[in-house]
């Protein structure tokens, strides 16, 4: 497991700029600071990827160098997704992309449970493949976990599963370990609890709401 604010770098005052009340009410900074925290992770993510040889003709001549040898699918979990899988994107560019839309539904505190809906599905197949399964949010983990079963009855079984959070909190984290226990996990940070709603603390609020505006 790779937790991204365990090292300081840049990327820790993006994801303070993210949690911040006075910072976060900029959409386009709140997005583009998730647009940035994908970046990061798809170049920390690609140094486990398998590499090959190829020569690159240059003006001057020949230089051996390396690609990586597959592309990874990238699945991510709509809307507060969006603005991370632009950032992967903007890395893997040549990446096969899947959508799935999940939400809360109304009666999420039924049972003092969370219960996810799935509206909306558009993936490739992961078939044998790396699959890059992104959400900002683990707050309960039961949105990722409903989306990989999703992808898995419908669209094959991948070869390798990295899950990718910008903020997660414990007990979501390990919810989604004992579901998907082949995964691996990158997280901007790591939250230690959810108060009465299911909301991560301290967290940073609703990432759809931020990015796109609020909902009815």
């Amino acid at each position: 497991m790779f937790i991204l604010d365990q090292k300081n770098s840049i990327a820790s005052q993006f994801i303070a700029e993210l949690r911040d009340i006075n910072i976060q009410t900029d959409r386009m900074r709140f997005r583009r600071n998730l647009e940035r925290i994908g970046e990061i992770m798809a170049y920390e993510i690609s140094k486990t990827f398998d590499y090959q040889p190829i020569d690159i003709t240059t003006p001057l001549g020949i230089d051996p160098s390396m690609i990586a040898a597959e592309r990874p699918v990238l699945v991510s979990v709509l809307r507060a997704g969006l603005p991370l899988h632009q950032g992967f994107l903007n890395y893997f560019d040549r990446s096969d992309c899947g959508f799935i839309g999940a939400y809360r539904s109304k009666d999420f505190a039924k049972n003092n449970e969370v219960n996810i809906d799935l509206s909306y599905t558009a993936a490739p197949s992961i078939q044998d493949k790396i699959l890059l399964l992104l959400d900002p949010m683990m707050a309960t983990g039961k949105s990722l976990v409903k989306a990989y079963n999703t992808l898995i009855e419908n669209n094959g079984t991948p070869s390798k599963v990295h899950i990718v959070s910008v903020i997660a909190a414990q007990a979501g984290l390990e919810f989604v370990q004992n579901e998907i226990p082949n995964a691996s996990f990158w997280l901007g940070a790591l939250d230690g609890e959810l108060n009465d709603k299911f909301y991560i603390v301290p967290g940073l609020g609703d990432a759809g709401d931020l990015s796109f505006g609020p909902k009815i």
